[in-house]
């Protein structure tokens, strides 16, 4: 059995401390599967829990899945498995349901809710990004509940978040939040799936991802692609590492966001305050999908770790296709994901260059080119 260690009372968060909160809601709580309908008794209580959080001066930001949820038995879309154009048909149909539907609920509430549907691209690119925070920043000013949601209407596969776990993250993130909360269908992480093992203890305090906990959320579940604890593991160090503590808390129940004030069992995980990175680290840090990575060896990584620069001595293998200034990804030959970096030469190039010194650069290349693969000033470390 697994040492759960000790919970310091004093360094548990509590929703009453927090200044800008990111509450993140599943289509599993928020819609009734028997009726495909919202679960209105229960939404109308969230209402409450976040008029009551408003009225003690935290500005909230909600990321709300379940539009697909709402319309697939209104378009007669009750099979498992939708295709793609299906989803996008169904998405389109529900984000209308459910903005009307967060709209009422905010509304009964004197609040008012305003909607925002992003893309991965959105959060992906500097300036996307930014003005999607400018936007945020001016709702949350003028006194709005942003409602958000990933526009599943115009994304592929290929090119979606995927998970409103991860979203939700990059949210926090995105309007400089310093708590986010993940309601879900259990009450925290556990040492173990409790379903399968009675053994299974709940950890209430995490105060550092170590590769222990992240091997705690394991694979996502069968023919599942979005959610499960896995995804709310990466949120988690997408968060913590942005400086927001996080928390996983059960809510299915009235009043969610209540009983957390109240001291409901949940599990917190701690901001490494540590590691507080500028905001355009933290985007680089917290983005989602790199166009390739980069092998280096371990005098690398013990460099990078010290604030020097990627140089191409350090560079055992490229893999992927992508462009100078494409974000990639810096792993450790062990396969540990040590950074997230700009490429200072695009793919083709950094495997010419791969191994050698920087004065063999120019030669290689025939004209010159960066001393780095990833200048010190475009990459941060995860």
């Amino acid at each position: 059995m697994q040492h759960v260690p000790p919970v310091t009372p004093s360094l548990t968060p509590s929703l009453t401390q927090a200044k800008r909160l990111v509450v993140k809601i599943g289509s599993a709580l928020l819609v009734d599967p028997q009726q495909a309908a919202p679960r209105h008794t229960w939404l109308m209580s969230v209402a409450e829990d976040i008029a009551t959080l408003r009225q003690q001066g935290t500005a909230i930001t909600v990321v709300s899945s379940g539009a697909i949820a709402l319309a697939r038995h209104r378009l007669g879309l009750t099979g498992n498995a939708l295709r793609l154009a299906e989803k996008q048909a169904a998405a389109a149909v529900g984000q209308i349901c459910l903005a009307q539907t967060w709209s009422n609920a905010l509304s009964a509430q004197n609040l008012t809710a305003a909607q925002l549907l992003l893309t991965l691209e959105v959060t992906e690119d500097r300036r996307r990004y930014l003005n999607a925070r400018a936007t945020l920043n001016t709702l949350l000013d003028l006194g709005c509940v942003p409602v958000i949601n990933e526009n599943d209407t115009v994304t592929t596969e290929g090119i979606r978040v995927g998970d409103n776990d991860r979203l939700a993250a990059r949210v926090a993130q995105i309007m400089n939040a310093d708590q986010l909360v993940l309601l879900s269908d259990i009450d925290g992480l556990y040492t173990a799936d409790p379903r399968h093992d009675p053994q299974a203890q709940h950890l209430p305090l995490i105060e550092t991802l170590t590769p222990e906990i992240e091997a705690m959320g394991g694979a996502p579940p069968p023919g599942y692609s979005s959610g499960g604890m896995r995804t709310k593991l990466l949120a988690a160090g997408i968060a913590t590492r942005s400086g927001c503590a996080m928390v996983i808390a059960n809510g299915q129940k009235p009043h969610p966001l209540k009983a957390l004030m109240e001291g409901a069992r949940c599990s917190w995980f701690l901001p490494q305050t540590q590691k507080t990175l500028t905001a355009r680290k933290q985007w680089l840090a917290g983005s989602l999908n790199p166009s390739g990575k980069i092998i280096i060896d371990h005098r690398a990584a013990l460099a990078l770790q010290k604030g020097r620069s990627l140089l191409p001595i350090g560079v055992l293998a490229v893999k992927g296709h992508f462009s100078q200034g494409d974000l990639v990804e810096i792993i450790e030959k062990d396969g540990n994901t040590l950074a997230h970096g700009l490429a200072a030469h695009d793919a083709h190039d950094a495997r010419r260059i791969a191994g050698h010194h920087t004065t063999e650069i120019a030669f290689i290349l025939g004209k010159p080119g960066r001393d780095e693969i990833v200048h010190r000033n475009d990459l941060a470390m995860l």
